[in-house]
């Protein structure tokens, strides 16, 4: 009689186990994929969340977002003058080239510090609204977008200032900006239509500018202390980036016992981020390693973005 009893006892916890719903697949890359999906879908809602942060900015000012512009020109301008007298190089192309590395390094130091705090600074919608952790990536890389269109106006009026300086061959180097039979300067082709690579340029660091908030961002919703370790080494990589001193000197003249620093210099990915942009906008050349390197790092970062979103996406609403 007991082996029966065991007997009809098992079978009925396997009937009521049959009954449970089954185990959720949230923590599945169908559903990660699903949620970057859903979210780019959501373009009306952060598309008018990203432009409602920068009114909200700039709210009752007389000029609004242009204070981005005007800040980004005078700070371009102030140390172009500055530098160019330092590093004893032409104005009308060292101007342009410092004011284009600002505004895309503005660019990646806004996705890099903001994308940390991305899920942070939504609490209160996550927790009130249910939309996809990808609206708010998005948010965020839409008011970088916002900010860097405004930044762009200052590039224009720079490059038409001094269009005549970089419509032809010129070297950064040289008090002259022009290039000479020196064969250690670098002689810079000047504009021409490869400019318009720098729109596919822009697209490829908004893609990845996505993916580092949502990894960022997942990431400083659990460890609150990253954010301050990104910030110090943010600082870092600027000063590491040829943006406000060109990578040229390192070629010839007074500095050129230090060249052995330049394949050292080009392992930092941020320089490719830059160049690849920069470039194009002042009539440059971007190596192919540099597109090479920017592909590879794409394809590296979504994979981590998304293996960080098929394991922790469910758990943000809990950590914020």
């Amino acid at each position: 009689m007991q082996a029966i009893s065991t007997v009809d006892q098992t079978s009925d916890d396997l009937a009521r186990a049959a009954e449970l719903p089954p185990l959720s697949d949230s923590r599945t890359f169908g559903r990660a994929v699903a949620d970057i999906k859903e979210g780019l879908r959501e373009r009306e809602l952060w598309s008018h969340l990203g432009w409602q942060d920068i009114k909200q900015r700039y709210r009752r000012s007389v000029i609004g977002p242009f204070w981005i512009t005007i800040s980004q020109g005078v700070i371009a301008l102030g140390l172009g003058l500055l530098y160019s007298q330092l590093f004893n190089m032409n104005i009308g192309t060292f101007l342009p080239y410092i004011s284009a590395g600002f505004i895309v390094w503005a660019f990646i130091q806004g996705c890099l510090t903001e994308g940390m705090e991305t899920f942070i600074s939504n609490e209160g919608l996550i927790k009130q609204i249910k939309a996809p952790l990808t609206v708010y990536a998005l948010r965020t890389v839409w008011r970088q977008t916002l900010m860097f269109a405004h930044n762009l106006i200052v590039i224009v009026v720079v490059v038409a200032i001094f269009f005549g300086n970089l419509a032809h061959g010129y070297s950064l180097t040289t008090e002259s900006g022009h290039c000479t039979a020196d064969t250690n300067l670098i002689c810079h082709p000047g504009l021409g239509w490869y400019t318009l690579s720098a729109i596919p340029a822009f697209f490829l660091l908004a893609v990845n500018g996505l993916w580092v908030t949502l990894l960022l961002g997942i990431v400083s919703t659990r460890y609150r202390d990253l954010p301050q370790v990104i910030n110090s080494l943010v600082q870092l990589l600027f000063y590491l980036t040829p943006i406000v001193w060109p990578i040229d000197q390192l070629k010839g003249g007074a500095r050129q016992g230090v060249s052995w620093a330049e394949p050292i210099i080009k392992l930092n990915p941020i320089y490719h981020f830059v160049q690849i942009l920069r470039a194009p906008l002042i009539g440059q050349a971007v190596s192919i390693w540099s597109w090479v390197a920017v592909g590879g790092i794409t394809i590296v970062g979504w994979l981590l973005a998304l293996v960080a979103m098929r394991n922790y996406r469910a758990r943000v609403s809990y950590w914020v």
